[in-house]
């Protein structure tokens, strides 16, 4: 088997492997909230624990892009976040919580910057796009970890059980997969933030990322609080699997999208679908019309992420990491604002009604990527 091939397989893994961990956490939040017995707003402050961790992780992850090889920072960061993952399924009071997002979400940042740093040098071995089958990778992941939720949920199997099986899963399978990683990807140049004048370049691209993030990662959080207290499904977790399973489909064809489309239509078609998809789900608050309105949003997320970390590695003032690594804080932003947001909002004027920032998010990805194509 050739190198290449190895290496694509093993950094497969660690996507897959951060999708399941991070969607155990995200379909367990409504767990959450009621064992604590938290309101939307008490619930979205809890939330704010994570952004504002991942943010802290910042120069972390730059100086390790800096310094080391991608792989070492890897198989740390995953084995603390699966320990984390851990903890949280014992917690015991909201203090305890709080400490274990915290953890969670800063080793989830160092993670992600070295997954993808590793994604972009590898695509380079390639004659063709790989970056977005990675992404699919990770919603793939993210579903089977709502499937595995919704059937624990089913179950009855308590929240302890669940996060533990998967943290040891997680923490075998990353060891393994360490040996098999893309070694010698540290840039030349490149790594170091510059301060000053905000570059065009890495500004939309950010922008770009804080509008996908915001709506992405409010559909994690409050896509299970939305079908069980507004939709009322008993089984509360299959809006956020419909979701995932949509992402995963289509992040697979992303990469023939954009060959096909072009990359400025491909952003203008994912900010329609999740607009419309929001839409139908506020408009008709059922099942089945929910349902399809999150099929919609799965399918609108799934190629802003892999294009804009795509185009940041062609980046000519950073490294491809450091880029990854700046704009992801945008992303973080956006994490950071957007379920906390939808928290307070839904405390003042009802879930349902604070969907409606999702829809506005979609639609600035239009304006913000012609802007982008368009600052030559």
């Amino acid at each position: 088997m050739q190198e290449r091939v190895k290496q694509r397989i093993a950094l497969n893994t660690y996507f897959f492997l951060s999708g399941l961990t991070f969607a155990t956490w995200a379909s367990r939040i409504p767990s959450i909230k009621t064992y604590f017995n938290f309101n939307e707003a008490e619930l979205g402050t809890i939330l704010l624990a994570m952004p504002i961790s991942s943010i802290i992780g910042l120069p972390v992850s730059g100086w390790l892009i800096s310094k080391y090889n991608s792989r070492g920072p890897l198989v740390v960061a995953f084995v603390c976040f699966a320990l984390a993952l851990m903890a949280i399924g014992f917690v015991t009071t909201p203090f305890l919580l709080v400490a274990s997002i915290c953890v969670f979400s800063f080793f989830m940042r160092i993670l992600n910057i070295s997954m993808n740093t590793q994604s972009i040098t590898l695509q380079k071995k390639y004659e063709k796009r790989i970056v977005g089958s990675f992404h699919g990778l990770w919603s793939t992941g993210g579903l089977v970890g709502v499937g595995f939720s919704t059937l624990m949920v089913k179950l009855n199997i308590g929240m302890p059980v669940h996060l533990m099986v998967v943290s040891i899963v997680t923490l075998v399978c990353s060891i393994v997969a360490y040996f098999f990683t893309l070694t010698n990807d540290k840039a030349p140049s490149g790594n170091k933030l510059i301060l000053g004048k905000p570059d065009a370049f890495i500004l939309y691209l950010g922008l770009l990322v804080f509008f996908a993030a915001l709506c992405e990662g409010g559909m994690f959080d409050w896509s299970g609080v939305y079908f069980k207290e507004v939709v009322k499904a008993e089984v509360f977790t299959y809006g956020y699997l419909i979701f995932m399973t949509f992402m995963a489909l289509s992040r697979f064809f992303s990469d023939r999208l954009v060959e096909l489309l072009g990359m400025p239509k491909t952003f203008a078609i994912s900010a329609v679908s999740v607009a419309i998809g929001i839409l139908i789900s506020i408009i008709w608050p059922y099942f089945w019309p929910a349902l399809f309105g999150f099929c919609l949003v799965g399918f609108g997320t799934a190629s802003v992420f892999p294009m804009a970390f795509s185009l940041a590695g062609t980046s000519q003032k950073y490294s491809a990491g450091m880029a990854i690594s700046i704009i992801s804080t945008y992303g973080t932003i956006g994490m950071l604002i957007g379920p906390p947001m939808v928290g307070y909002l839904a405390h003042a004027f009802g879930l349902r009604y604070a969907f409606f920032v999702f829809v506005f998010s979609g639609l600035m990805l239009i304006p913000i990527s012609r802007l982008f194509f368009n600052r030559k």
